[in-house]
């Protein structure tokens, strides 16, 4: 019986371990952070147009002018004519006498 007298008797309270109780807790939680949020507004707030339209319609119009500079540089009028290509000529060539076996002795030493 020594052994039995140090075991304690477990809590009379609710118990943790029963899921009704976890949920009950969890929903109290949710109620409570319900009740501190800010209440929503009866009317909507107008956006303010230097925090919205603003920095869009600058962005847009430096793309334009962006755009419209690209275009007048690489219009082709602005660009010089490409030259005309030169056909090229063969010529019909005469090697001297022994060049090929002089050629053989370089590949060989």
């Amino acid at each position: 019986m020594k052994g039995e007298e140090k075991i304690a008797s477990p809590p009379t309270g609710p118990s943790w371990t029963r899921p009704d109780a976890y949920i009950g807790a969890l929903a109290r939680k949710r109620g409570y952070r319900r009740a501190r949020e800010d209440k929503p507004r009866s009317q909507p707030v107008a956006p303010r147009p230097s925090l919205s339209t603003l920095p869009f319609a600058a962005i847009l119009a430096v793309l334009a002018v962006l755009a419209v500079a690209i275009m007048f540089v690489a219009f082709p009028g602005r660009q010089p004519a490409p030259r005309p290509k030169l056909a090229e000529v063969q010529e019909q060539g005469v090697a001297a006498p022994g060049w090929f076996q002089e050629a053989q002795k370089q590949f060989h030493k």
